[in-house]
């Protein structure tokens, strides 16, 4: 009726081959750009494909993070914007109590420098609060503050920052 029964069978093979074909090529490209086991798929949604890198810009060297754990018994060191920008939060955590005194000493002011915006912070003095700082004698294991005035918000975050007390120099911190 539509011609030869081995030419028709013939094609109907080739035609099935080729569409076989097809549908396989591209589930198997599906599977290998998508990842099926996403949690955005879990959800019906989309997911949205971000570069990821190993490079960290605000992670402090291994090297600075064992010397400041070596040489003044400190570590965990990190600037935070506070209160809208008006306030640079600095705090670390003592390791070596011996070592960090000079970091709670009341005697010496600390000094949060930022070179770029070309200002130097200081911590604000209160009347009936006092200094905003900890000052009190440094314990092994617990976590310090200590709050600089960021009048006009110059210091904003991402900026990489100094904090210096006394002989003790952190630099380059980025603030958060």
């Amino acid at each position: 009726m539509f011609g030869k029964p081995g030419l028709v069978s013939a094609r109907m093979c080739v035609n099935g081959v080729l569409a076989s074909t097809i549908l396989l090529s591209t589930a198997f490209t599906q599977s290998q750009t998508r990842p099926s086991n996403s949690p955005a798929e879990a959800l019906g949604k989309t997911a949205l494909s971000t570069p990821r890198s190993r490079y960290q810009p605000n992670r402090m060297p291994k090297r600075a993070r064992e010397f400041y754990e070596l040489f003044w018994g400190v570590d965990s060191l990190t600037v935070k914007s506070a209160e809208s920008g008006e306030i640079i939060r600095f705090t670390y955590r003592v390791l070596d109590a011996s070592k960090a005194k000079t970091l709670n000493d009341k005697k010496i002011d600390p000094f949060l420098i930022d070179e770029k915006a070309r200002v130097k912070l200081v911590i604000p003095s209160l009347e009936k609060v006092g200094q905003l700082r900890q000052s009190s004698t440094p314990e092994a294991g617990k976590s310090y503050w200590m709050a600089f005035s960021n009048k006009g918000r110059v210091v904003k975050p991402g900026d990489r920052v100094n904090v210096v007390i006394g002989n003790f120099r952190a630099n380059g911190l980025v603030v958060q």
